[in-house]
């Protein structure tokens, strides 16, 4: 009888850990997946914007040391814990006091260098095919933007602090039109003119009248 009770105890011990595990595992990811990623700020000092990086694994792991039960206790336990790992202006401004830590806090995901781009982007259909740009695949189909000069650049050429005053002269650019733009850039004498018109869905078609 003592041996069946010791049992059940331990198995009852052993899946009020996992299950503690387990909550502290999710509090890590939640909390990693809230602050990773690049974020443009306003400098406290210099009042310009900046482009940071928030110490999201230093983060994570504080929050798994502490093992707090709720949301609001781990935002508590970490928030001296909150730092910077990467900034535009080190390292000569590498001992500045990272106030810039509070925007962040009152808006992580606002701030997020992907979601200002997300935002730009769908007030906006593309320069060439006038097609909206919706649901915007980061990883292999990112668009791009063209210059004043009327050349297409992807996002990893432009420093992600200028994009205030990149949105002000550039214009949207869809990755197909991207693509279709830069082979035409490297390739002239691969590709040959013809005349567009607007279709029925309100993009741009070749052109299939007799020309007088």
């Amino acid at each position: 009888m003592l041996t069946l009770v010791a049992v059940g105890l331990f198995f009852a011990v052993a899946a009020i850990a996992v299950t503690i595990v387990a909550l502290r595992a999710v509090a890590v990811g939640r909390f990693y997946l809230k602050f990773r990623g690049k974020r443009l700020v306003t400098c406290p000092e210099t009042h310009e914007t900046a482009a940071v990086e928030v110490d999201a694994k230093g983060l994570a792991k504080e929050i798994a040391w502490n093992g707090a039960a709720s949301p609001r206790s781990q935002l508590a336990q970490t928030k001296l814990g909150l730092r910077l790992s990467e900034c535009t202006r080190w390292p000569e401004r590498g001992d500045c006091p990272q106030d810039c830590l509070h925007q962040i806090e009152a808006a992580p995901e606002q701030c997020l260098v992907r979601h200002i781009a997300d935002q730009w982007y769908a007030e906006r259909p593309c320069v060439f095919c006038r097609r909206p740009i919706r649901e915007i695949d980061w990883l292999e189909q990112r668009p791009a933007l063209l210059t004043p000069d009327r050349k297409t650049v992807e996002w990893n050429q432009i420093p992600p602090e200028k994009l205030p005053e990149v949105f002000q002269t550039y214009l949207p650019v869809c990755w197909s039109c991207h693509v279709a733009e830069k082979f035409r850039r490297e390739h002239t004498d691969l590709v040959v003119d013809r005349e567009w018109e607007r279709g029925a869905d309100g993009s741009y078609q070749p052109h299939t009248g007799t020309r007088l």
